[in-house]
């Protein structure tokens, strides 16, 4: 079973792309994690990778599949892998596919998390970070105990960088102009699902747990 997660920054697919990955034994794979463990380990795919960035360049689409494809051929994907991150637009998509098909192989499902862009801004401008242990909260949904300060350790909370509301509206319209579309391509293969991804957590992990059924 190979999955896809789609859908805007702050939508929850991490969230999600771990509790398929707890429930189904399937590793969690996520682009950024694979550039850092092969540039780690020196591999030539990292030191390929490691070049572009050094020089503040994106890595190539092609490059970053064959990293992808490196890392799901590996052992524990036989049974299948989630996809988190990537692909991030069309042409990646498109690399992906072919890369795949040359191994007699594809995706089965791309499940697209659906969040309004008002929701998904109140929710990463509401996030608080912990300085110190790095611990996370949410000013609504899970506050601390103390407003600005850490239950755990006590230290100051902030709202990091990412989390600014001009940050997070950037993000999003990056996210419509280069990943929606893939929303589209993934229907013509009728390989996607849509869920509702303001509902609780746990009630919109049934419900792709019920398309994967």
């Amino acid at each position: 079973m190979k999955i896809i997660m789609l859908g805007a920054p702050g939508a929850g697919k991490g969230t999600q792309a771990e509790m398929i990955a707890e429930k189904y034994h399937l590793p969690h794979v996520s682009t950024g994690d694979i550039f850092r463990a092969n540039i780690k380990n020196g591999t030539e795919l990292g030191k390929e990778a490691k070049s572009y960035m050094d020089q503040g360049l994106l890595v190539p689409d092609e490059l970053t599949v064959k990293i992808l494809m490196d890392r799901v051929s590996q052992e524990d994907c036989k049974n299948g892998y989630i996809l988190d991150g990537f692909p991030r637009n069309i042409p990646q998509a498109e690399v992906l596919d072919k890369a795949l098909a040359e191994l007699g192989d594809k995706i089965d499902h791309a499940i697209d998390m659906e969040v309004p862009d008002e929701r998904i801004i109140r929710r990463m401008v509401g996030r608080r970070a912990c300085v110190s242990c790095g611990a996370t909260y949410h000013v609504e949904n899970v506050p601390p105990k103390k407003e600005g300060i850490c239950d755990k350790c006590g230290d100051a909370l902030i709202l990091r960088d990412d989390d600014r509301e001009e940050t997070v509206k950037n993000r999003l319209n990056v996210y419509h102009e280069q990943t929606q579309p893939l929303i589209e391509f993934y229907e013509k293969k009728g390989i996607l699902k849509t869920v509702d991804g303001t509902k609780d957590m746990m009630d919109v992990f049934k419900e792709i747990t019920e398309i994967l059924a």
